[in-house]
């Protein structure tokens, strides 16, 4: 069921956090300044065909040179949040000595977001491992969750005094399956065994993470921000097309939500990954660490997939859509379910083709309210959708991505009436920038920028969404 406009605005609770979300890689540029070093991403550029139209990140959006500037439009869009990552490879290269002048930056950043009343929302981890570390195995070694935890260390202790919200990792399913397993992302690995270590890996790093925010920095509001979404099957009648979507739920959702917060792997996926070294992999105490208590859950939503156990249809779809940008395509990131189809309900759709359903984040929220009795407090910290911006000379009048934002919202606001108790939004993202495999040929910014100049244009999405963000409503009539 599609909710009609309401012809009265929808309010969000008193206290309701509005804010934007950035990456480093994907924003910041200046890949050989100050004594950054180079991370998988980095790597996985040079890849030929790796990323659409041979993008790289080394200039990005020049946010490491025009941070000022771009804080500048965080207040003007008077947002009261900011959710940012820091790049490893900025502030400990290696995985082991301290860059200075990295870190500085970061000070720098969080003095100009408070400042201006902006509240900083810091992510650990978003897929930028440095280089030295993969070279040693990466996410596929234990060694690097340890890591990760004395990158949280240094970072907690600088801006522990004035960072409270703290985002351990961002969409750990990417990280591991997608990267070590499919290929699409980076670094590019084709490992079903590889892709299982690293996503027991990563929530052993988010467990430490946590364990060493609550030590060094206490009063920190620690989460973590997954990217669950709904699997439905393409005939619900069909046994087959049934088994398809409960495995690639427990492979896309269930396999991170479970240890976070049930404290164990679901039964179907330990059987399913046995051959691919789960329980190889988990030692004891792990689980442990891993099911520290959540003081928030992010989630990151875009769209849903529909699948089937058999017949047409692309097999290896990571998001929903056609297997990426059609270019390095090189693997399934769906370990053990490689057969697995996915299905276009014909739909309005994204760029990327990903199908547009706002009402799926309602029911996914209700999903999780209902099978994780005592859900921590849920913020949607990414949510947004590419279109192709079109500029004019009176602005740009990205309608397409309005509507989206304003549909999502509304689905938002009625998981809230249904219970599930959500108190923030971020949207994904602030600026235009480097779009991961699909480089720079997909726009999400409620910002515009222009690759060439760099300018800054905001476009009319973001002036919906500081109206939003001020009256804490969406108003009326769609307006």
């Amino acid at each position: 069921m599609t909710h009609m406009a309401p012809s009265s605005a929808q309010r969000f609770p008193d206290g309701f956090v509005w804010g934007a979300a950035t990456a480093a890689y994907q924003i910041e540029g200046a890949v050989d300044a100050d004594g950054r070093t180079p991370s998988i991403w980095d790597a996985f550029c040079a890849i030929p065909g790796a990323v659409a139209g041979g993008d790289t990140g080394e200039r990005a959006v020049e946010h490491y040179h025009r941070m000022p500037d771009d804080v500048d439009l965080i207040a003007l869009l008077g947002l009261p949040a900011y959710r940012f990552s820091v790049s490893w490879t900025r502030v400990m290269g290696d995985g082991d000595a301290v860059n200075a002048r990295g870190l500085d930056f970061y000070d720098r950043l969080v003095d100009a977001l408070t400042a201006r009343g902006i509240e900083p929302w810091l992510t650990l981890y978003h897929w930028d491992l440095p280089q030295a570390l993969e070279a040693k195995g990466g996410w596929a070694e234990r060694d690097t969750a340890h890591r990760l935890a004395d990158l949280t260390e240094v970072v907690a202790t600088r801006l522990g005094d004035r960072v409270r919200h703290w985002v351990t990792l961002n969409e750990p399913f990417c990280s591991s399956f997608i990267g070590y397993a499919g290929g699409e992302h980076a670094p590019g690995r084709r490992e079903p065994k590889a892709a299982v270590a690293a996503a027991h890996h990563l929530l052993l790093a988010h467990g430490l993470s946590t364990r060493t925010l609550r030590s060094v920095a206490p009063g920190s509001r620690v989460g973590i921000a997954l990217n669950p979404t709904t699997i439905l099957p393409r005939d619900p009648g069909n046994d087959d097309d049934r088994a398809a979507a409960v495995l690639v739920d427990g492979l896309r959702n269930r396999m991170f939500l479970d240890p976070l917060l049930r404290g164990a792997y679901p039964a179907d996926m330990l059987t399913h990954l046995e051959p691919f070294g789960l329980a190889d992999v988990v030692d004891d105490g792990d689980l442990d660490v891993i099911a520290a208590p959540l003081d928030l859950l992010g989630i990151n939503y875009y769209d849903e997939s529909v699948v089937s156990g058999r017949g047409d249809g692309p097999a290896g779809s990571t998001e929903g859509d056609d297997g990426g940008p059609g270019r390095h395509v090189v693997g399934s990131p769906w370990v053990g379910a490689e057969d697995v189809r996915f299905h276009s309900r014909g739909l309005p759709a994204t760029t990327q083709g990903w199908e547009i359903r706002p009402d799926g984040l309602r029911d996914l929220l209700v999903r999780l309210h209902a099978d994780y009795p005592g859900l921590p407090p849920v913020y949607v910290t990414e949510n947004g959708a590419a279109f192709d911006d079109v500029v004019t000379v009176d602005g740009i009048h990205d309608t397409d991505r309005l509507d989206y934002v304003r549909g999502h919202l509304r689905a938002l606001a009625a998981a809230i009436d249904a219970g599930v108790d959500v108190r923030g939004y971020f949207a994904w993202s602030l600026l235009d920038n480097f779009e991961w495999a699909w480089g720079y040929a997909k726009r999400f910014g409620i910002v515009h920028v222009d690759f060439d100049t760099q300018e800054r244009t905001i476009k009319d999405s973001g002036h919906w969404y500081a109206t939003v963000a001020a009256s804490n409503a969406i108003p009326a009539d769609g307006g």
